[in-house]
Formats: structure tokens, sequence, C-alpha cells
């Protein structure tokens, strides 16, 4: 390095870097442990509708927060319904993200509580409407009287969820609406900390969960479930995709050492679900396993690599159970997590700082121009 510049070392991926205090989430990589304001995701996934988390976490961030989100949430989904018409055919023809994130770009940029109810609402309207444009069909208007799991389901199929599926897509739901720091998080409260707004915040958020580094990997495991077709061939396509040095989609996290704790939050779902399905158990059954090979395997050629089932494995399972096509499962995903960008923009506005970090410069030392 030039003489002069500094010589502290630059943690790469700003690993163990702390940048900010939240009172939203606890990620316990180590222990394999997801808090949510002081609750076990596990637990909120079996006993907690997606709309009481979604207030869990936006409590305290806005004045005159309703006691009960579904009303709201549901008035919300009718006033994001209004932006479908800017939806074309060619719009509806791009990724399902870039789609979901242009309509999203139509809403008004504020920072209070009807904004924010209004974007968290707006994937579960947006999604819907670019796949069934995109199909050939007419957009579902929303039901504001059902709950935002079940409405989803209907807009996007057209007739009513059971029960059982609403509940699951419910359980999703809540296992990702917020996890720590992650890059998506980090870009949401990046823009708030300059005032541009929510939506700019939730923008920010949904471009980075795009990435198949983040939120856009669940839809390759279905490829590679798909690919390898039954169990008796999961051993030697693992072993070949190894051999190329390829990754295997749904397996290791960047946090975690152990299990991922949201991975057996939502098998428990896939099970249930599966009681009153008859595709279901058979799918299950068989990603078992290529499960159990897949960590054997990498237990075996990695053992010095904490490789663990992560939330992707099971999150492609689920969502392809509730009949949504893998090229929608990011969007999903942010129908969860745009209410954790929110809470945490929100925080970052009440306690933090315009975020700018500082860079090493490590280019030609000063010289003359010619």
């Amino acid at each position: 390095m030039s003489k002069g510049l500094s010589t502290v070392p630059a943690a790469e991926g700003l690993e163990g870097i702390v940048a900010a205090h939240t009172v939203l989430s606890d990620v316990d990589g180590q222990a394999g442990r997801l808090t949510l304001r002081g609750y076990a995701v596990e637990d909120l996934a079996h006993r907690a509708g997606f709309e009481d988390v979604a207030h869990l976490l936006l409590d305290g961030f806005f004045d005159a927060l309703p006691s009960g989100l579904a009303p709201a949430l549901g008035a919300a989904r009718v006033r994001a319904f209004a932006e479908v018409a800017a939806l074309d055919e060619n719009l509806a023809k791009r990724d399902p993200v870039e789609a979901v994130r242009a309509l999203i770009a139509r809403l008004p940029d504020g920072d209070g509580l009807d904004t924010a109810l209004l974007l968290i609402a707006a994937p579960a309207v947006f999604t819907p409407a670019v796949l069934r444009v995109a199909a050939g069909q007419q957009p579902v208007a929303p039901d504001p009287s059902l709950s935002h799991a079940a409405d989803m389901l209907r807009m996007t199929r057209g007739v009513p969820a059971t029960d059982g599926e609403a509940r699951a897509l419910d359980a999703y739901l809540v296992t990702v609406c917020d996890h720590g720091l992650n890059a998506s998080t980090f870009a949401a409260r990046v823009v708030a900390s300059t005032r541009a707004g929510l939506t700019s915040a939730v923008l920010a958020g949904l471009s980075a969960l795009k990435g198949p580094l983040h939120g856009g990997a669940p839809g390759p495991v279905i490829e590679m479930l798909d690919a390898i077709g039954a169990p008796d061939n999961a051993e030697a396509w693992i072993l070949k995709a190894l051999a190329r040095g390829e990754r295997l989609m749904g397996f290791g996290h960047r946090i975690y050492r152990v299990r991922d704790p949201r991975a057996d939050a939502l098998k428990a779902a896939i099970r249930q679900l599966a009681q009153t399905s008859t595709t279901v158990p058979g799918r299950l059954a068989f990603a078992e396993a290529v499960e159990r090979a897949a960590l054997r395997i990498l237990r075996e050629r990695k053992p010095d690599r904490a490789l663990e089932t992560n939330v992707e494995f099971y999150t492609a399972l689920l969502l392809e159970a509730l009949g949504l096509p893998p090229a929608s499962f990011t969007c999903v995903f942010a129908m969860g997590r745009t209410a954790g960008w929110i809470a945490h923009a929100r925080e970052q506005l009440a306690t933090g700082k315009l975020v700018r970090p500082q860079s090493v410069y490590v280019g030609p030392r000063t010289k003359a121009a010619a």
C-alpha cells in the first residue's frame, strides 16, 4: 500500500461491523435462534398471523397505530389496487420483481402510517396482478375482509384459499418479516437515513432482495429438485454439482452456523399443509431425502464449513405447494419483509443519523496532472 494511506484493514462485506442498534430482531447465528421483539420466530409462526407480527414490528414507530392491523391493511390493499391500472402486458412480461418494483415506484414517498400500510399492502396486490396479466388473465380486486395471506392467494388464483393454505402462507410471511441487518434491510436503512421517504427505502430493499445471494435464491431450489428428479438420483447429482464448484441452493447461511430456525418453522407448516393435500406428502418426502443426502455429503466433503439447511429450502417447497410459480418467490418474500424494512426505516429516522461509512483508498499516489 502507498505511503500515507491507511493501514487499517477493511472489513470485507462489513463482516463483524455493528452499524445499528435495534429493538426489532436478534439473530443468534451460533445458537440458531431468531427473536422478533422478544418472541422466538418459531412461536410466532405457529401462533400469530402476519398482521399481528407486522403490528409488533411497527409498534412505537407510528402515532395512532390501530390495535389491530387487519382492517387497515385490507383497506390499504384496496387503495394499492388502483395502481394496477398502470400495468400493461409489456411490464407484466418483465421479471416479476421488476414489474412489482415499477408499480411500487408509483406510490407516494411519504413517511407516515398511511404510506407504510400502502407499502406493506403493495406486494400482496401487485404480485398477483403481474402474474395474472402475464398469463393473459384479468387482475382480481382485493377483498378487504380477508386476511393478508388469504387475499393474496385468492387474487393470484382467482378462487378462495383454504384455511390451511392461508395459514401456511401466514407462517411463511411471519418467518421472513425481519432478520437483523441483512443486505436489503441495511439498504433500506441507508436510504431512510437520508430522509428520502419510506417508498424510496422499500424500493432500495426490494432491489437488494432481488439478488441471487439474498432473496432470489428459493427459485433455484425448485430447479435443483426438478433436476434431481427422484431420491435415488440425489447423491450422484449432488456430487457432480459440487465437483463443478456449484453451490447447493438451500444450504449454508452467512450468519447461521447451525440449522436455520426458520427452516424448521416452515417444515412444520408444510407438514400441516400435507395433511389436506394429495400431492404435498410425496413432494415433501422427496425433498427430505434430498436434504438428508445433501447434508451428509456436505459434512463429508466440506467438514470445515457449517453448511446446514437454510430458510430457502423449505420456502421453495411451501410456496410451490401453494401453487405459486418460482418466478414470484422473491416478490412473496417481499410481502413479509416490507414490514421489517419499514420498521427499520422508522427506527433509523428516530435514533440514527445519515449512514456514511468510510472507505480505505488503495489506488495510486497523488501525481501531477499532465
